[in-house]
């Protein structure tokens, strides 16, 4: 893919002269893993919103946070990478739950109340699967690329991967040494790397 951009040919355009059979498109799911090679590169905008905690009626301000500023960083810093499509989902955020932290102490019976900071914001990604999903489809149909890289841990790609090897493409999958993935995942794969 030297010098070939990842976007592929607009409508109308002829197809770029790097052969099929020697491109590879890679599809980075940003909230799996926070770096990219030179892919497609999906995550979500950082969530940029207030809310009120329920226990002490603190207003959280997100786009105040230390989380908020490294997110807006690295997607910034991705849109310039050259050979980086950034595809943009968003955060919602959900109410609020009680951190693992917490519930880990409340069931080694080290805490026996809950307090403010147990409880935390639950914050959801809406729309990275689809776009991930929709561009391995599209690469796929088009037959842009002999074989994609899937690096994500989501069985919600499975639709997705499936028409693409019926498609002909070579389907690879790196979880990033993660064990908790679904085996259906790699199942439909070619390779899991």
């Amino acid at each position: 893919m030297q010098g070939q951009p990842l976007s592929g040919p607009s409508v109308g355009s002829p197809r770029p002269a790097v052969p099929v059979s020697d491109r590879v498109a890679i599809l980075l799911d940003g909230e799996f893993v926070k770096k990219a090679l030179g892919v497609f590169y999906y995550t979500a905008e950082p969530l940029c919103r207030t809310a009120v905690h329920p226990l002490d009626a603190t207003v959280s301000d997100f786009a105040r946070t230390s989380v908020f500023r490294l997110n807006t960083r690295l997607i910034d810093a991705m849109e310039h990478e050259p050979d980086v499509a950034v595809r943009r989902g968003t955060l919602a955020h959900q109410g609020w739950e009680i951190g693992g932290a917490a519930i880990a102490e409340l069931l080694s019976r080290r805490k026996t109340t809950i307090v403010p900071k147990d409880v935390i914001p639950k914050i959801q990604q809406k729309g990275v699967d689809m776009r991930i999903g929709l561009d391995i489809a599209s690469l796929a149909l088009k037959r842009l690329v002999a074989a994609i890289v899937v690096v994500s841990g989501d069985a919600d790609l499975v639709p997705a991967m499936k028409l693409a090897r019926r498609e002909g493409l070579r389907v690879f999958l790196d979880t990033v040494g993660r064990t908790s993935v679904r085996s259906e995942l790699k199942v439909h794969a070619d390779r899991v790397l």
